[in-house]
């Protein structure tokens, strides 16, 4: 079974979550995957900057990790590395190409958007206190 990594965020703006499409399909958090020697924070930042356009992140903590299947391979796991970040950027402009928008949505209604299962389950999760590290 192959294994990879992913790393993104739960970015705050005020009581907003961003949330982004993958390939126009589905809907996740900006996260994605953590190059060869690549900080996890780090790797973080960019694939949210890279998906969303947002730059300004204030760090506020890391909320651990989780894992699914990567894709629609049932022999690739992928271990997803999160963090709690803040902004007051309003606007978004997703610079790649696989994943063509990105929203602001209500706290409370992120959830319900969010494709994958085990998405869901980590947002509430942390939504509801129980993976505040």
């Amino acid at each position: 079974m192959k294994q990879t990594h992913s790393a993104g965020g739960v970015v705050m703006n005020g009581e907003r979550v961003l949330v982004v499409s993958q390939r126009g399909i589905s809907w996740s958090l900006p996260k994605g995957h953590v190059n060869q020697g690549e900080d996890l924070l780090d790797a973080a930042k960019r694939e949210i900057h890279e998906e969303t356009g947002v730059s300004e992140l204030g760090f506020i903590k890391d909320l651990g990790s989780y894992e699914r299947i990567a894709g629609n391979d049932p022999e690739e796991r992928k271990t997803i590395h999160m963090f709690l970040f803040k902004t007051g950027q309003e606007e978004l402009k997703p610079q790649d190409k696989d994943n063509p928008e990105a929203r602001w949505v209500p706290k409370d209604e992120v959830a319900e958007l969010l494709t994958h299962k085990e998405d869901k389950e980590f947002y509430i999760e942390f939504q509801t206190g129980l993976k505040m590290k």
